[in-house]
């Protein structure tokens, strides 16, 4: 059914409780496609959803109007999650208008090459349904160049469009009414963020600069995945804003994986040496955790290292797979160094070293290289290593 944010304001949207992947993040929690009905003199339905869920989303709409009354269509975001059944509804419902970014007109006529009345919208343009006003607010790549974001000023309720989700299959739609451990739901917060606006922290910033700028306070924020904020909007905008400007903790991962278990001995020896420097350290293997579970966890970590073994003299295949994921996310004030045993050849420290610095991390050490099975002598070594770089690196900060 739907849900009613505001006086004549509803939840609309629809629930993928079995979604598990999400172009390549694992979605184990599932996830929602939030769309938003206002009820004025203009009818109005901001967003879609993703094709096939269309049904869900018109069962809801009709328990609270007639489809066919609906008058605009404000369309935040061009990505298929949100307008995948854009064509279908406005072929129902036939709008007068579709409002959307210039960028978004660019990717609505491209996507779906059909004559639609889409009508442009700036930062700053204004639009009265009726007792509401709305303004809009463009956030390019935040987190595609057509994104934007709308404004409800009577009732401060901000529909964010992506930002500010997460995936997450609930019965409860607020904040403040989640069933279980609400700790759950800030873990897949943070996750959404490292692994769809790690990238963009910059441009976070600058939103967030500007929405104070713009006098813009809100009571609701409600994004297109995941819980709808209303009981405190504000830690959610704490939140972005420490991962927006890149803050980090006096924590510690180590990520590798292993062939015959040399270099998972290198690892383990590590993590007992940032351990013992009494930072919070976490070992992930890339084969046992998935890639988008551990860019959650070092989102915040200041000082990270990256394990592999050598193959066919380059890297584990699972090492070059996250190797590639992380450059595409950017990642930012952090410390790394390459680590990994060989039999006779070794490139593949060296190979990951390189991808570090061309990240831009900060790499102060050149690699940890051991041949063959490591010796108790060369365990204590990194044992050592793993403590003065947290003590280096996470505590003289």
């Amino acid at each position: 059914m739907p849900v009613e944010l505001v006086p004549g304001v509803y939840w609309v949207g629809a629930i993928d409780w079995t979604i598990r992947d999400f172009h390549g993040y694992s979605t184990e929690d599932g996830s929602t496609y939030n769309a938003y009905l206002i009820v004025d003199d203009k009818i109005t339905l901001i967003d879609t959803v993703k094709e096939g869920f269309v049904g869900e989303m018109m069962h809801r709409v009709s328990e609270v109007v007639d489809p066919e009354k609906i008058s605009y269509i404000i369309s935040n975001h061009v990505e298929m999650d949100h307008s995948g059944s854009l064509t279908e509804v406005a072929a129902r419902v036939k709008p007068e208008k579709i409002f959307c970014s210039p960028q978004g007109k660019a990717g609505l006529t491209r996507h779906f090459k059909v004559d639609l009345p889409l009508v442009e919208v700036k930062t700053g343009s204004e639009l009265s349904l009726g007792r509401y006003n709305l303004t809009f607010l463009e956030t390019p790549m935040l987190h595609w160049p057509d994104s934007m974001m709308t404004y409800l000023k009577e009732e401060q309720l901000l529909f964010s469009s992506d930002g500010f989700g997460a995936h997450y299959a609930s019965s409860a739609r607020f904040d403040d009414d989640l069933p279980g451990h609400p700790e759950e739901y800030g873990y897949q917060l943070k996750k959404y963020y490292a692994n769809i606006l790690m990238p963009f922290g910059p441009l976070v910033t600058k939103l967030l600069k500007q929405v104070a700028e713009l006098g813009l306070t809100f009571k609701i924020i409600a994004p297109d995945h995941g819980l709808i904020y209303r009981k405190d909007p504000g830690a959610v905008l704490e939140a972005y804003r420490k991962w927006g400007a890149g803050e980090v903790a006096a924590k510690a991962l180590v990520i590798y994986d292993t062939m015959w278990h040399s270099t998972e001995m290198m690892a383990q020896a590590l993590v007992q040496g940032l351990t013992d420097a009494g930072v919070e350290a976490q070992l992930h293997r890339l084969r046992r955790t998935h890639y988008s579970d551990i860019v959650a966890e070092l989102l915040d970590a200041g000082l990270f290292f990256l394990g592999s073994p050598t193959l066919n003299n380059g890297l584990f295949p699972s090492v070059g797979e996250f190797i590639t994921y992380l450059k595409g996310l950017k990642p930012r004030n952090k410390t790394a160094a390459a680590f990994g045993s060989f039999g006779w050849s070794g490139q593949a420290v060296g190979l990951i070293t390189d991808e570090l610095k061309a990240m831009g991390l900060n790499v102060p050490h050149d690699g940890l290289r051991i041949k063959y099975i490591p010796d108790p002598g060369e365990l204590d070594q990194l044992r050592a290593v793993g403590n003065q770089l947290a003590r280096e690196h996470l505590l003289k900060k």
